[in-house]
């Protein structure tokens, strides 16, 4: 939301409000005591607590929101986000619970306004047989990814490419160059797309103003972030659905042998949801990897003695390998402090701060009772800072990696049936481009330039990062 449309919407919320506002407490207060609900304060009728639980926040802390919501009322608590009753779960076992319970029927996806915003057919929304159909559609081109030679090929010679572009430059935006980066990979991965296609510069622009909008407040009104998101929505499935009309006049299967050669041989899929699998694919692949690089990059440029322990890592591969060897997947699962460094970037950095769930029927755990019909609202970043669950929980420190517990009580991609499928390929295209990166560079950041929860990742300032380039020793 635009500050410049922050007025019309207190006037417009406050003033259609105000007559409603004590009939709506005295509703929740006696549902509240009917049903032993947990503590907590459903805010203004309409708009509840979303102003202030969107207020924009460093992502490496958690918000003063939920900061005072837990020291009064605890951690797991009621609002209104979003439009709907909520429940707020900053408690760990809550969230695996909500998590892993989909399954069970006893919650199901939602995102008030966010159908509007990924289409009815996304992966994050729907559910049942075709949420199985197509999630497996998704899983197959992720499988096939890390296993391909080729693609594994193209993931190195980007990042030597865009690396390489950088040897002449003292500073660059580095966000900006990773969501490049990242979205020209998936198109060419998944339409055979190369960086310098119109189409792609026209998706690329068209994904940077849908990320904007992507979680903002769902009133449709011109000029905002959520209706500018609708809308470039809509433009990205109509040129998705322009290129795969293009290829069916062309021939399925005899052209570019990439993923939408694929999923057109696949006669159980119509059009428009080879559309959506499509954007749900860019979408993660474009957003999580690229904020994740970032971060890991941000991370760094603070720890030097675990940037001086990678560097090792790293050059103990480049000496084993051949002179022009390309990186291969046996070379990625030998990366281990590499994936304690990733690890710990998204726990502290906290790429995905919640995700919406909706209880089916009346769920109690843990002595609370979240009604049927109730959002819940996992908060991820709670319990990645928690000091109860972390050492020094504010700390960038991969080393505690290597306690396996640690695992345990991180979540960053979610969990459950909708548990981001493209987790590891997302990891794996990351560490191919440290490789690269760590041993052609040094960098430093602005120190007044961080990750900002949106509540979407963004960094204030694009992560601008003043670049040295290593000099090599000859022979």
């Amino acid at each position: 939301m635009t500050a410049e449309f922050m007025p019309v919407y207190l006037a417009l919320f406050f003033g259609l409000s105000y007559s409603l506002k004590l009939l709506w407490i005295s509703i929740f207060k006696q549902k509240s005591t009917d049903l032993q609900l947990p503590k907590g304060n459903m805010g203004w009728p309409l708009v509840g607590e979303t102003l202030a639980f969107l207020k924009p926040h460093k992502s490496n802390s958690i918000s003063n929101f939920i900061q005072e919501h837990c020291s009064r009322y605890g951690k797991v608590f009621k609002s209104h986000l979003f439009g709907t009753p909520t429940i707020v779960s900053c408690d760990l076992e809550l969230n695996i619970f909500i998590l892993q319970n989909e399954e069970r029927n006893k919650v199901s996806s939602i995102g008030f306004g966010v159908h509007d915003i990924l289409g009815k057919l996304s992966m994050m929304l729907i559910s049942g047989e075709l949420h199985k159909k197509l999630r497996s559609v998704a899983i197959s081109f992720i499988n096939v990814s890390k296993s391909s030679h080729e693609f594994l090929h193209y993931v190195e010679k980007l990042s030597v490419s865009l690396i390489g572009s950088w040897k002449e430059e003292k500073r660059i935006l580095f966000f900006k160059e990773a969501k490049e980066f990242t979205l020209y990979l998936m198109l060419k991965n998944l339409l055979n797309m190369e960086p310098e296609d119109p189409l792609a510069v026209r998706i690329f622009e068209d994904f940077l103003t849908f990320m904007k909008g992507f979680v903002s407040l769902p009133l449709y009104i011109p000029g905002t972030a959520y209706a500018k998101a609708i809308k470039a929505r809509t433009r990205i499935s109509s040129t998705l659905m322009e290129v795969i009309k293009e290829r069916k006049k062309i021939g399925a299967g005899q052209v570019n042998g990439d993923f939408l050669d694929e999923i057109l041989t696949k006669e159980c899929l119509n059009d428009e949801e080879r559309v959506s699998v499509l954007l749900d694919l860019l979408l993660a692949g474009y957003e999580t990897t690229s904020g994740l690089m970032a971060l890991v990059v941000y991370f760094l440029a603070q720890a030097p003695f675990a940037l001086q322990q990678l560097k090792e890592e790293h050059q103990t591969i480049r000496k084993r390998k051949k002179d022009g060897e390309a990186l291969n997947w046996e070379d990625y699962k030998e990366m281990e402090f590499t994936s304690y460094v990733i690890n710990e970037a998204l726990r502290c950095g906290n790429l995905v701060k919640f995700v919406h769930r909706k209880a089916v029927k009346d769920v109690e755990f843990k002595g609370y009772l979240i009604p049927a019909g109730w959002q819940v609202l996992p908060i991820f970043s709670a319990t990645h800072l928690d000091p109860t669950l972390h050492h020094n929980p504010f700390e960038f420190n991969p080393q505690r990696w290597t306690d396996p517990a640690t695992s345990k009580k991180v979540t960053p991609f979610g969990g459950g049936l909708r548990h981001c499928p493209g987790t590891e390929l997302g990891k794996l295209e990351t560490a191919f481009f440290l490789h690269h990166f760590v041993h052609n560079f040094r960098w430093k950041a602005k120190e007044e330039d961080y990750p900002m929860s949106c509540p979407y990742m963004e960094f204030k300032g694009g992560l601008e990062l003043e670049l040295e380039l290593v000099q090599k020793n000859k022979g």
